[in-house]
């Protein structure tokens, strides 16, 4: 677990310096531009990172499943050689995703309006910007990035709901840590997919809400997702208490 959970931290903060950088540094600016390259770079790295982050996702919820469906056979099913397949796995699936998305946008014809209404660039809001006929890129999209998000949030679901009904027949002392844990990636499946849902795959989009959306999928989410896993650690919460009555002290006594 706590391998895939190093390779998580690493994508997050990958995926938060692909977009925060150049976001930070446009709100200081009056003239907010990207090159072009610029703009396809930024479109490449938010999918290759957003698509391993899934794939990473999907191996840390059959990972629990395994540590608490089949505890006995875990450290044989959950080897060395598995986890770092499942690594590699991730990282080429992002790639190949990325890949696939790019290869339609290089080709578009740009020649009218070059305004990204978004704090940078994606797929969604840069075809729309292409002077042709961008339905069936939008079916494109639809149909990679948000049937491809849809299908692994329905099915990490109910990977996570057959862990909690096995957790239910369990006593209760071995349960409540397992649902400590579980708690935690609930909760971050929940702050990825979210957004990636709204993004890529909701059919009446809310430029408003778009653009939130947008910030906290690249930076909020991968910010959370540390402070998330940290918080369940019994060794970090004991220490926050001790950080907590030392501010607490110190200011009294000041």
């Amino acid at each position: 677990m706590y391998f895939l959970l190093a390779n998580l931290s690493l994508i997050d903060l990958s995926l938060s310096s692909a977009t925060a950088p150049k976001m930070i540094a446009d709100f200081f600016s009056t003239r907010k531009v990207i090159s072009f390259k610029g703009c396809l770079a930024q479109i490449f790295l938010v999918h290759f990172f957003g698509g391993s982050e899934l794939v990473i996702l999907m191996a840390m919820a059959f990972d629990r499943y395994t540590a608490i469906c089949k505890p006995l056979r875990y450290t044989t099913i959950m080897c060395r050689h598995m986890c770092a397949g499942i690594v590699a796995a991730a990282w080429g699936i992002g790639f190949l995703h990325s890949v696939s998305q790019l290869a339609f946008a290089v080709n578009l014809p740009f020649c009218g309006p070059n305004e990204v209404d978004s704090f940078y660039c994606d797929l969604p809001r840069v075809i729309k910007l292409a002077c042709t006929d961008t339905y069936r890129l939008d079916v494109m999209v639809i149909a990679n990035s948000g049937v491809l998000t849809v299908c692994s949030f329905v099915l990490l679901i109910t990977s996570y709901t057959i862990i909690l009904m096995t957790i239910q027949r369990r006593p209760s002392d071995r349960s409540s840590k397992a649902l400590s844990t579980l708690t935690a990636h609930i909760t971050v499946v929940l702050l990825f997919f979210g957004p990636c849902i709204f993004i890529y795959a909701w059919p009446f989009p809310v430029k408003s809400l778009d653009k939130f959306l947008a910030v906290f999928y690249s930076v909020v989410t991968p910010l959370l997702n540390p402070i998330i896993y940290t918080l369940r650690n019994k060794d970090m919460k004991r220490a926050m208490r001790r950080l907590g009555k030392w501010i607490v002290n110190s200011g009294i006594k000041s």
